[in-house]
């Protein structure tokens, strides 16, 4: 298989949370923009953390519990990010995140977020270039498509 490179599979458009949002507000982007969690910046584009639909649903029942007003998401963000450059290659972080490892990784360039790369980018990576293995002699689902009764 040939090198392949995280900047040739990662989303380029990557919507970041700003440090000083509050959980509410990352809530209602994760769930408008359809995502599981987004890199922290600070006000220079810097990756300062990332926060995940579980850190947000920990934080919102601790507010409802305590009757508390929505936190800022500094406050429940993890700060040790794991990131890649857009140079890493793709089998390399697709080793990594056989580890239970997260599942989404900022892309930085100079200290900058440049992109995300996820597993689903990954899985799309190895499939166009191990076609060989994917051929249609050897695609045969292992699952059944069924239809409810309503």
């Amino acid at each position: 298989m040939s090198s392949i490179l995280v900047k040739d599979y990662m989303q380029a458009n990557v919507l970041a949370v700003k440090s000083d949002a509050s959980v509410r507000e990352v809530v209602e982007y994760l769930l408008k923009s359809n995502i599981t969690g987004a890199p922290v910046v600070d006000e220079d584009m810097k990756v300062i953390g990332f926060v995940s639909e579980q850190d947000c649903m920990k934080e919102m029942l601790n507010s409802a519990f305590y009757a508390e007003d929505s936190t800022q998401v500094t406050h429940i963000m993890r700060r040790d990010v794991l990131s890649v450059t857009p140079d890493a290659s793709i089998l390399e972080i697709a080793e990594i995140m056989l580890g239970n490892k997260p599942k989404n990784y900022p892309v930085v360039e100079n200290g900058k977020l440049v992109g995300l790369i996820n597993r689903r980018h990954i899985l799309q990576a190895l499939k166009q270039h191990n076609g060989s293995y994917f051929s249609p002699a050897r695609e045969r689902p292992s699952f059944a498509v069924t239809s409810s009764l309503v």
